[in-house]
Formats: C-alpha cells, structure tokens, sequence
C-alpha cells in the first residue's frame, strides 16, 4: 500500500501540475513501452512506436537496466527545453548514486553511462540527443491531444476541490483510495512505500501513457510529484479534429464555456453576458455562481451593477 502522510502545510502547498510536462509524459511513454502487461491493449502501439524509433534514441534503454530509470530523470517543466535544462541540472552526487543504484550487480555500464558517471559534456550530449529523437517519434504526433486531456483533467480537479474540499478532490482522483488522520492510502496501488512530505508538498501529475500504479518523483529539495494515469488512456492516434474548447465543454458545460470566452477581453456585466450568450439574466447569472464556486471568475458589484470578470485559473483553462 502507498501511503502519502500530509502536514497542515503540505496540505496547503499541495497543486495539481497547470500543464502537461513533456519530459515527465515521455518518461511515462518509454516505461510503459517496456512494459509486459495489457498487451492486448498496447501491443499494436508498441510494435508501431518500436517502429518508428531512430537509432539515436537506443541510448535510452541503458539508463533501465533492470526496468527501473534512475531518479534523476524525474524532472517536471512546462516545456521540452525546460525539462531538459532541469534534467542537466541533476546534483553530480545524485547522478552517481542513481547509475551505482540501477548498475548494481548488471556488469560493466556501456561508455557513455559511464561518462555520464564522470559528468562528460559528451555524455549529456548523447543523453539530449536520445531524448529528442524519442520525443518526436513518441509524443509529438499526439501532443496536441495530450494538452487537451490534461485540460480536461484539471478543469476537473479544480471544480472538485471547489465543490467537496481538497480531500474528496483526492480520493476521487485515485478511485479506492481514502484520506483520514492527513495519511493517503491507496490500497491495492501495487506500489509499498510510506512517503512523508514533511512540509514539501505535493503536485499531482496526471499522465496519459503509464497504466501501472502511481509513479513517485521524491527530491529531497524539491515538492513531491505523484504521477497517475488519468484521463481516456494512451492517446493512440492523433486528435480527431476535436478543438480544445470541445474538451472543457465536455467538462463544464458548453455555456460555461462560452461564458468564460465572453470574458476573454475584460469584465463583463450580467447583462452583457445574457445578451452575448443568448440566454436570460437569471440564466447567465447561475453560471457565474457556479463558475465563481469553481474559482474561474470573480464578482464584484458597483451600485446595482454587478461585472464578472476571469481568475487567472478561468484564463488559463480557456487559453
């Protein structure tokens, strides 16, 4: 069982991940690519993804002798240049004790782990070389809709914590799971590990390609990263002409959609809302409750004016 012991600040510094990180979603890629189970589901897109690798990418299955990456590739970063530059920043000790730790009793490491041993600017070469060429062959072609999955799924967080509170935001995350005494247990996670984020906090990543149980990114300096396997599984195609405003209406609803759209160029009065949505008054006004609820917009009253206008949580989602 997995169980994730909260502080009073671990609960308030606590955050689900705003954007999909690509070297964090490639990393969940390539795992799941070696992975044995559910071949029935994933051994076309295995075969196909095995296919399509370049040759430049091989250095990568040194770094998983056993199966299991060393802990310094566990790097979050909002775009592919910032997750590498996090990536290169690894402390020398911890890269060394990673590759002694994924190494130990699997014989002698190919040269370039080894120069990545020594901190060899070569070494790191191969390493951004690898990782490129596997994310354009892996994620690339199906970026897009992973932006729109991990949308929806934080469209959705978000309105859970607003609704029920961040505990029940949590359990309905990870069906089967339960929150008491500030301990997060998962029972039947596959995964038997008691983390302490002592202060830390904690950042929930959903991942749209790992189907195991929970991956664990713990950095003594840095918040805990929870990696789950979210939204409608492993994006197999490329998005079917779906537009991202599709996506959140499926998840708010599309007038709430619209409504937070009308937003886009400053506040807005009820008035002005019902006008540009085509419904009533009392109709445009019941979103914005929901909506304001939610923590997607706020309201504020002058006289008998009220204007709404977007948080920057309502900006982001309609960006």
């Amino acid at each position: 069982m997995l169980r994730v012991h909260f502080t009073a600040e671990d609960f308030a510094r606590m955050r689900f991940a705003p954007r999909p990180s690509p070297v964090a979603e490639l990393h969940a890629a390539l795992l799941m690519l070696g992975a044995p189970h559910e071949e029935l589901l994933f051994g076309r897109w295995r075969g196909r993804i095995l296919r399509a690798l370049p040759g430049t990418a091989g250095p990568l299955a040194d770094l998983v002798p056993g199966g299991e990456p060393p802990s310094f590739l566990d790097v979050l970063g909002e775009t592919l240049e910032e997750g590498f530059a996090l990536l290169r920043e690894a402390r020398p000790e911890l890269v060394r004790s990673e590759l002694e730790r994924v190494y130990a009793g699997r014989g002698v490491a190919p040269p370039w782990i080894r120069g990545l041993y020594g901190g060899e600017a070569g070494a790191w070469r191969t390493l951004d070389r690898a990782q490129r060429a596997a994310y354009g062959a892996v994620l690339a072609p199906v970026w897009p809709l992973v932006q729109d999955l991990h949308r929806a799924e934080f469209t959705r967080h978000a309105l859970t914590v607003a609704e029920r509170g961040p505990g029940a935001a949590l359990a309905d995350r990870v069906p089967g799971s339960r929150l008491r005494d500030g301990v997060w247990e998962w029972p039947g996670s596959g995964v038997r590990r008691e983390v302490r984020l002592a202060g830390r906090g904690l950042v929930l990543l959903p991942t749209f390609h790992w189907r195991g149980g929970p991956l664990v990114q713990e950095r003594p300096d840095r918040p805990v990263v929870l990696a789950l396997p979210a939204g409608r599984g492993l994006p197999l195609a490329a998005p079917d002409g779906g537009s991202p405003e599709e996506a959140l209406a499926g998840v708010i609803g599309r007038t709430r959609t619209a409504l937070l759209h009308a937003l886009s160029d400053g506040p807005r009065t009820t008035t002005d809302l019902a006008r540009r949505l085509g419904v009533s008054n009392a109709t445009a006004s019941s979103h914005a409750q929901a909506l304001r609820a939610a923590g997607l917009l706020t309201t504020t009253r002058t006289g008998r004016s009220v204007s709404h206008e977007r948080t920057p949580l309502g900006a982001l989602l309609t960006s």
